[in-house]
């Protein structure tokens, strides 16, 4: 194997191992999209457009130089007169043609498929991130929306109790009325049982005269008869 194709198998091995890491859970999104927008890997990463069209230029370009050696090697006819060593070079060289045909067709398969997963696992990372921002921002909404409920029904409790008290107050006002009500009659029969009794003196106080100059009278009569009787006898 020539130093060209060395590089390039060793470059398709580190693909491989490279394809391994981001597939395997070695690590998570979140730290491999860090390790994405390092320092360094920024730093290539402004360049990575030149740096994938270059790459995949070259891969493609070993590509076809393998594709034609094949084409060259397999239409070649193969006759009685040629040498068995001569074959075997024939064969060996058609063998590498289809190997270094592999290797840079999977090496091209791998530098896609690298690219797709750095692309997927960014994208993850960042779903992820803005799932977890979600959540927190729907729990201190749930939060922010309980306490509110929960100030809700303590005003409800408090005009509730004021609506309670309020009643009381009405009813303690409504039986202070019927009070103050039956107070003023109490008064008035108090009046009207005074008045009574004030005539009912008076009248006493009048028959009580009454009697009294009829006692008189009954006096002053009873003596005139007396003497009259005194007189004549």
């Amino acid at each position: 194997m020539g130093l060209v194709w060395t590089l390039i198998a060793g470059f398709l091995y580190a693909e491989i191992c490279v394809v391994l890491l981001l597939v395997l859970p070695v690590a998570s999104p979140y730290k491999w999209s860090r390790f994405f927008k390092s320092k360094f890997l920024a730093m290539i990463a402004q360049q990575a457009h030149l740096y994938f069209c270059l790459i995949m230029g070259v891969l493609v370009l070993f590509l076809l130089e393998a594709i034609r050696e094949m084409r060259k090697y397999s239409t070649q006819e193969h006759s009685s007169d040629v040498h068995l060593n001569t074959e075997m070079q024939h064969s060996m060289r058609l063998f590498r043609a289809q190997r270094n045909f592999y290797i840079s067709g999977f090496a091209i398969f791998l530098v896609l498929v690298i690219r797709r997963l750095v692309t997927l696992i960014s994208v993850q990372a960042n779903l992820l991130a803005q799932s977890e921002a979600s959540l927190k921002q729907a729990q201190s909404a749930s939060a922010t929306i309980r306490s509110l409920m929960e100030d809700r029904n303590t005003e409800k409790a408090d005009e509730a109790q004021e609506d309670s008290t309020l009643a009381e107050v009405t009813k303690m006002k409504e039986r202070i009325h019927e009070l103050i009500g039956e107070l003023n009659r109490e008064k008035k029969d108090k009046e009207a049982l005074k008045s009574q009794a004030e005539s009912l003196n008076k009248e006493y106080d009048r028959l009580t005269e009454e009697y009294s100059k009829l006692q008189k009278q009954v006096n002053v009569n009873a003596e005139g008869g007396d003497k009259a009787d005194k007189k004549a006898n």
